[in-house]
């Protein structure tokens, strides 16, 4: 990356703490914190629109947008206060770049450009998937490099070599439908509601994952790519073929689609890790929050003797604090976003 153009403020070197506001606004939650040397937070606001799209049962990006306009200001404002930091005694700040929508993302990218070049601090724009990588960093067990990390979100499955702070490499990813979008489709074919993540997750520990199997799209075994719009077809064959008696097996369908979409996920997670020979594994993203999948990894993980790493509930699903900290390590590295930077709504090709 380019050095920001015009004034120049270096962050503190040596010794001193490194205190770097993030901000998130690449899907539906306006978020900012105050994170210290990438691992403390200090504060972290996130300001959810759950509520204003339920009702669609899915995210609209034109009110999306609208509501980031609205939020901004004030969950920077109230994060800058709750961290108990001067504005002043802040030394850069990390935003959203991409992938996510574009509406969105401008927003937050925006009012971060002009926050940081107001105040003459150095600014970094962040890959939002990184963001989730580094929220296993924020703690007191954070994984040991190289590792392996499952990527798992409404808008996004991957899995990841890990190698450093701000160096990975994708190994493989979904080919359709995200784990999380799957979720979210299969629970509005239910009336489920929306976001039908939890909802799933909930209702399936009331069922029988064995009473109503589903497919379990495996691809290839010795590969990493994932497909989950099969699985998602089959819950719809089943709803329509079953029209009279599927709603008395709302349990059992919520278990057995769980348990073929962590059957695989954790199968490939554990895949990968024994490929690259690593004896750690980390699990980040919305779905990392899903009670089936994390009992299932770590149970599989206990069998292969592997380390398992997954963020608190309240880091799983978007937030600034895991931008804040994958940009502190940026920062540190020398990189500055340009002034004509740009966001972007799908990975950026190197």
């Amino acid at each position: 990356m380019q050095k920001m153009s015009g004034r120049k403020r270096p962050c503190r070197a040596g010794t001193e703490k490194m205190i770097v506001l993030g901000i998130e606004s690449s899907c539906d939650e306006t978020a900012a914190a105050i994170v210290e040397d990438g691992k403390t937070v200090l504060s972290s606001i996130v300001s959810s629109q759950i509520d204003i799209h339920h009702r669609y049962g899915g995210v609209v990006p034109e009110l999306a947008s609208r509501k980031h306009i609205e939020s901004i200001g004030p969950v920077v404002h109230e994060a800058v206060r709750k961290s108990g930091i001067a504005a002043s005694g802040i030394d850069g700040m990390a935003v959203t770049q991409g992938p996510g929508l574009i509406g969105s993302l401008l927003v937050g990218f925006s009012f971060a450009k002009g926050w940081a070049w107001s105040r003459d601090i150095p600014i970094v724009g962040v890959n939002h998937l990184e963001g989730h990588i580094h929220s296993v960093f924020i703690g007191d067990d954070p994984p040991v490099f190289p590792f392996v990390a499952l990527l798992v979100s409404g808008g996004h499955t991957g899995i990841y070599h890990v190698i450093s702070h701000i160096e990975s490499a994708l190994m493989g990813q979904t080919r359709d439908d995200a784990a999380g979008e799957a979720y979210d489709k299969v629970a509005k074919m239910m009336d489920l509601g929306y976001p039908g993540g939890s909802i799933l997750d909930q209702l399936a520990s009331q069922g029988d994952p064995g009473k109503i199997r589903f497919p379990r799209p495996y691809l290839d075994k010795n590969e990493f790519d994932f497909s989950f719009s099969g699985i998602k077809t089959a819950v719809n064959r089943y709803i329509q073929t079953h029209p009279d008696e599927y709603r008395e097996q709302t349990a059992d369908i919520a278990a057995g689609f769980q348990d073929a979409v962590t059957d695989v996920l954790s199968f490939k997670l554990i895949r990968a890790a024994q490929e690259m020979n690593c004896r750690h594994i980390a699990v980040v993203g919305g779905v990392a929050a899903n009670n089936g999948l994390r009992e299932k990894i770590r149970s599989r993980a206990a069998e292969h003797h592997l380390s398992v790493h997954i963020p608190p509930l309240e880091l799983c699903g978007d937030n600034a604090a895991m931008i804040a900290a994958a940009g502190y390590h940026y920062l540190k590295a020398g990189h500055r976003l340009p002034l004509n930077a740009d966001v972007y709504s799908r990975i950026k090709k190197e």
